[in-house]
């Protein structure tokens, strides 16, 4: 997408990622992905739909009893998201994956429709075997795209599924346990050691959405901490946006 490449070389920078290594990631991920029609799935999915966005930051508890009523909605989830979603009867349509969250909640729901969008970069090289386990599954790197692996924008799993949702076209998007602030929400286990990294990786997705919302052309809404470009809204609010 125009612009990214910039917003890519900072991220690089700020994060000391090796680009190189992004790319021998993505192209181990493109030998084990077969040819599938998973994007058609995506574009009857999400264009022109109204779309759920759904992160596992601190108001994912809150969030969870009134997703339940939005069965028929189209609900796109971070993996870190996807374990507690699961546990109360939520199988997201589409799961965003760098292959860090829960292996047995992915197991769990890997053979069935939901669709698994899984990341390459430089860190999870040895876990893209698991990307086997998938029955629809497309790949995606921050790098240039290239055969079977895309790239929509984004860096974290919460904020990749936003820009997912954009690059295929959907009319609105609500955000739900998205919280971008300085605590970090139970469902994500980050390890003590790992709390810096975290909220300076929040913190990048935040400002990527911000960016986002000056050229998307969908209409977006968060539920969870306000984001600059959203509107916030109540739960309430999301039963006459989706009408």
């Amino acid at each position: 997408m125009s612009g990214w490449r910039k917003r890519y070389s900072d991220i690089l920078n700020e994060f000391k990622y090796s680009e190189k290594k992004d790319k021998e990631s993505a192209i181990l991920l493109n030998s084990i992905l077969k040819k599938s029609d998973v994007n058609e799935k995506i574009i009857n999915l999400v264009k022109g739909k109204t779309v759920f966005v759904i992160g596992s930051g601190p108001s994912l508890s809150t969030a969870i009893p009134k997703l339940k009523n939005f069965k028929k909605s189209v609900k796109i989830a971070a993996d870190s998201s996807v374990k507690s979603l699961v546990e109360n009867g939520i199988i997201p349509d589409i799961i965003i994956t760098d292959l860090d969250g829960d292996e047995n909640a992915l197991k769990k729901i890997a053979k069935t429709k939901s669709i698994f969008v899984v990341h390459a970069h430089g860190d999870n090289i040895k876990k893209l075997e698991f990307s086997k386990k998938f029955k629809n599954c497309i790949g995606t790197t921050q790098s240039k795209p290239f055969s079977k692996i895309q790239n929509f924008g984004g860096f974290t799993d919460g904020d990749r599924g936003v820009f997912l949702a954009n690059h295929y076209g959907a009319k609105k998007i609500i955000l739900f346990g998205m919280d971008f602030g300085d605590r970090i929400g139970k469902f994500s286990n980050t390890k003590k050691s790992e709390r810096k990294t975290k909220l300076m990786k929040l913190n990048k997705g935040k400002l990527l959405l911000e960016w986002l919302s000056t050229i998307t052309k969908s209409e977006l809404f968060t539920t969870s901490k306000p984001i600059n470009g959203f509107k916030k809204i109540s739960y309430k609010d999301v039963d006459i946006i989706i009408t």
